[in-house]
């Protein structure tokens, strides 16, 4: 059986024995451009991109990453661009699997089947749909395994063992650990130590899946964390470009600089 894009590049990461480097980036922040220029600069560097879809109700998402949601917005996003610059970006030299993070609001307005077929057929390689958990995702999950889509799970440390198994068996090639009861972009306020002591409790359910770390890992913490099938930064990236749109400095430039550096951190 042919392995997914997402589970190779888990595979090539293990390989090379690091974790593999997701990174988030909000689609037409701070502009449509803008935005695939930055995807196709980091892609040099990531192993996973992860494209946020903006949406006016980001409740899980801290200052930063609702700074960037709100430029795209203001610069008139829409879904049907942000599969535009996904379907220009599949197509790029160093293109990797990417995955799109959004909201349940923004499916259902597409229509379900519709978003998932046009997933599909732009290279969309995995969905995060941050306000459908599971039992209420298993139909929505099904209709993407399908379609060759992966629908990634989502564990809290507040997740019960009962709830963990049951979502861990119904993954398909990753699962996203939050690692502590914050919104994105918050300072870590558990220890590494302790937040790797939860992922390999979480691990130890299924240690085919690829787990991912997500929530507070900046160039500071990436390093202690290393231990983790892969680790997903995107406040500190979203931070990045606003300082740079202050400082009148090129994002692109100044992402594919800092993404480079969360690279060298995990070799």
């Amino acid at each position: 059986m042919r392995l997914s894009n997402l589970a190779s590049a888990f595979k090539k990461c293990r390989q090379e024995q690091r974790p593999a480097l997701l990174t988030y980036t909000v689609s037409g922040d701070p502009s449509k451009k803008k935005s695939f220029e930055i995807l196709k600069a980091i892609s040099s560097h990531a192993d996973i991109c992860e494209i946020g879809v903006g949406h006016n109700c980001n409740t899980g998402d801290g200052k930063q990453i609702q700074n960037s949601t709100y430029r795209a917005i203001k610069n008139g996003i829409k879904i049907k661009d942000t599969f535009t610059i996904v379907k220009k970006f599949k197509k790029t030299k160093n293109a990797k699997p990417c995955i799109l993070m959004g909201y349940y609001n923004s499916v259902v307005q597409y229509g379900e089947n519709r978003f998932i077929k046009k997933c599909k057929e732009v290279g969309v390689d995995g969905l995060i749909v941050v306000d459908l958990p599971w039992p209420e995702n298993k139909n929505f999950s099904k209709k993407c395994k399908k379609n060759s889509i992966n629908f990634v799970q989502l564990i809290s440390p507040t997740t019960s063992k009962y709830r963990m198994k049951r979502i861990i068996n119904d993954s398909h090639d990753m699962i996203y650990y939050i690692s502590m009861l914050s919104t994105t972009g918050g300072k870590l306020k558990v220890s590494p130590k302790d937040i790797l002591k939860n992922y390999n409790r979480i691990k130890q359910i299924n240690k085919s899946k690829n787990l991912v770390i997500g929530f507070g890992i900046t160039l500071k913490t990436i390093s202690s964390l290393k231990k983790a099938d892969g680790l997903v930064v995107g406040s500190a990236l979203c931070k990045k470009i606003s300082e740079s749109i202050k400082k009148r400095q090129n994002p692109v430039t100044k992402l594919d600089n800092m993404v480079k550096s969360l690279r060298t951190k995990l070799s």
